[in-house]
C-alpha cells in the first residue's frame, strides 16, 4: 500500500503535531501523523477492499462496520481512523504497526487478528498495484545493511536492549529461538485441554538436543557456534565432553554466556569470541548455527554457506535451524523495507528452503536430515508473549515505555500470526560434508 510514496520522498511529508503522551525523540514517526489526506483516502478505499471477504471485523468510534465478519470473527477496534488510514497510506504495513504502537486500534486477541491479515499477505494489496510494487515501496536504509561494519551495530540495537527485558519473558534457560516440545505422530505440539505437554524449558532442551544429537556431538568433539545467544547450547554441549568455541557480535550475550559458563564450572570447555562470522577461521568437527542466517541479509547468504563449508572438517557435520519463508514471497519482498527491519531486526531477512538448498549447493555440503516446526514456533512466541504482557510494571521498571511495550507485543504477536498461518516456518537443517577420497 507504499504505492505513492518513494524513499526519496518519504523525508518530506508534512506530519501533524505530536501526539501528547508520545516521546517525539524516541519515537518521531510514532508522536505525528502524516498530513496525506490524499493517501488516507485511498488507503480507507483499499482496506475497505482488502476486507470484504476477510473473516474480520472493523469497527470505527461511530460504530460503522468495515468487512463481511460475523459475531464470531475477530474484531478490531479503530480509535483513531483518519490517523490509521493516513499512517497505512504513507507508509503501508510499517504504517499498520506504527498505527498500533501509537494506540490507533486496538484488539481483544492480537494474534487472531494478525493471523487473518497473513493467511491472505499476498492478495491484500490488488495485482495491478503489486506490479508497481519495485517502484514504489521503500528500501532498506543503507546503514542498516548487513555489510561488515554494520553488523555490529544492527546486533546490539536488538540483543543488547537489556538483559533484565529478555529476563521478563524468556525462560531460565535464555534460550531466544524456538522450542520443540512433545509432538503428535503428525509432528504438532501436545496438548491436553488447551495445556502443552511439559515446560517450556524442557522443550528448549529437547530443540538443542536434538541438534546435538543429530551432528554428532561428543566427548572431544570440536565444536564451533555462529551466534552464542546467551549460551545455552554451548553449555549443553560442553556438558557433554565437547569443546565448544562460540562466536557472537553481542557483548552483552558474550558477557552473560562467559558468567553462566563460570556457574556451570564449564569454563575450560567453553571459548566465546566477539567475531564476525565472516572472520572466523578453524575446522571443527561440528558446526552449529541457530536462527542465526537469518540476520545474514540474502546478498550474504552465500558466503555464509562457504564459511560453514570451511570450516567443517570432512567427515562432521552442520547444524541449522532457520525460521523460513515460502520462495515466491522472499523474491518479492527482498528489496523491501518492513516493520520488523525498521523496529525489530535492523538489517534481518528471511530465507526460504529453496534459497537454502541453493546456496548450500555451491559447497561440498549436502542435507542428511530436516524436520519443520513451525507450528512449535507458535507456541513458543505464544509463551512469550503471554509472560511479557504478564506484569507490565517491571517492563516499565526497566526502562522501556507504553509505546515499546506496544511495539513488542506487536512483534511477538505478529511472528506468532506468521507460524499460525502457515506463511513462516522454522526448520532444523542437518548437512554433511563427504570425507575426503
Amino acid at each position: 500500500m507504499t504505492f505513492l510514496l518513494t524513499p526519496e520522498v518519504r523525508r518530506y511529508v508534512d506530519r501533524e503535531p505530536c501526539l501528547p503522551g508520545v516521546d517525539p525523540v524516541r519515537w518521531p514517526d510514532i508522536a505525528s501523523v502524516p498530513t496525506a489526506r490524499l493517501r488516507g483516502l485511498i488507503a480507507r478505499a483499499l482496506v475497505e477492499r482488502a476486507v470484504h471477504n476477510l473473516p474480520l471485523r472493523i469497527v470505527q468510534p461511530d460504530g460503522d462496520t468495515l468487512g463481511a465478519g460475523t459475531s464470531s470473527d475477530p474484531l478490531l477496534r479503530l480509535h483513531r481512523p483518519r490517523d490509521f488510514f493516513r499512517r497505512v497510506g504513507t507508509s503501508g504495513l510499517i504504517g499498520f504497526g506504527e498505527s498500533y504502537m501509537a494506540h490507533d486500534w486496538d484488539v481483544d486477541d492480537l494474534t487472531d487478528v494478525l493471523t487473518v491479515f497473513a493467511r491472505r499477505l499476498s492478495l491484500l494489496v490488488p495485482p495491478t498495484l503489486q506490479r508497481l510494487r519495485r517502484a514504489a515501496t521503500l528500501h532498506q536504509p543503507t546503514s542498516d545493511r548487513p555489510v561488515r561494519g554494520n553488523a555490529r551495530r544492527n546486533i546490539a540495537r536488538h540483543y543488547d536492549l537489556s538483559d533484565d527485558l529478555f529476563e521478563t519473558f524468556l525462560d531460565p534457560t535464555l534460550t531466544y529461538s524456538s522450542a520443540l516440545f512433545a509432538s503428535t505422530p503428525d509432528g504438532r505440539p501436545i496438548t491436553e485441554n488447551g495445556t502443552l505437554n511439559g515446560t517450556l524449558k524442557e522443550a528448549q532442551h529437547r530443540k538443542v538436543d536434538r541438534l546435538l544429537e543429530q551432528t554428532g556431538v561428543r566427548p572431544d568433539s570440536d565444536v564451533l557456534e555462529i551466534g552464542t545467544g546467551w549460551g545455552e547450547l554451548a553449555l549443553r554441549a560442553a556438558a557433554r565432553g565437547a569443546r565448544v568455541t562460540s562466536i557472537t557480535l553481542s557483548e552483552h550475550q558474550r558477557k552473560l554466556a562467559l558468567e553462566r559458563a563460570a556457574t556451570a564450572g564449564l569454563s575450560d570447555r567453553i571459548r566465546i569470541d566477539l567475531c564476525d562470522y565472516r572472520d572466523v577461521c578453524g575446522t571443527y568437527d561440528v558446526v552449529l548455527s541457530v536462527e542465526m542466517i537469518e540476520a545474514v541479509g540474502y546478498e550474504y547468504w552465500p558466503t555464509y554457506f562457504q564459511i560453514l563449508d570451511a570450516c567443517v572438517r570432512p567427515g562432521g557435520r552442520v547444524g541449522l535451524q532457520a525460521i523460513t519463508m515460502p520462495h515466491d514471497r522472499m523474491l518479492a519482498t527482498r528489496d523491501t523495507f518492513t516493520w520488523i527491519q525498521k523496529y525489530i531486526f535492523p538489517g534481518g531477512f528471511l530465507p526460504s528452503m529453496t534459497a537454502i538448498e541453493i546456496a548450500a549447493g555451491r559447497t561440498s555440503l549436502h542435507i542428511v536430515d530436516r524436520r519443520a516446526f513451525g507450528s512449535h514456533y507458535a507456541e513458543t512466541l505464544r509463551l512469550w508473549r503471554a509472560a511479557f504482557e504478564s506484569d507490565p510494571a517491571r517492563i516499565e521498571r526497566t526502562g522501556f515505555d507504553s509505546v515499546f511495550r506496544r511495539m513488542w507485543s506487536f512483534y511477538l504477536a505478529y511472528s506468532e500470526a506468521g507460524f499460525r498461518s502457515g506463511y513462516l516456518d522454522v526448520q532444523q537443517v542437518i548437512f554433511e560434508k563427504p570425507e575426503m577420497r
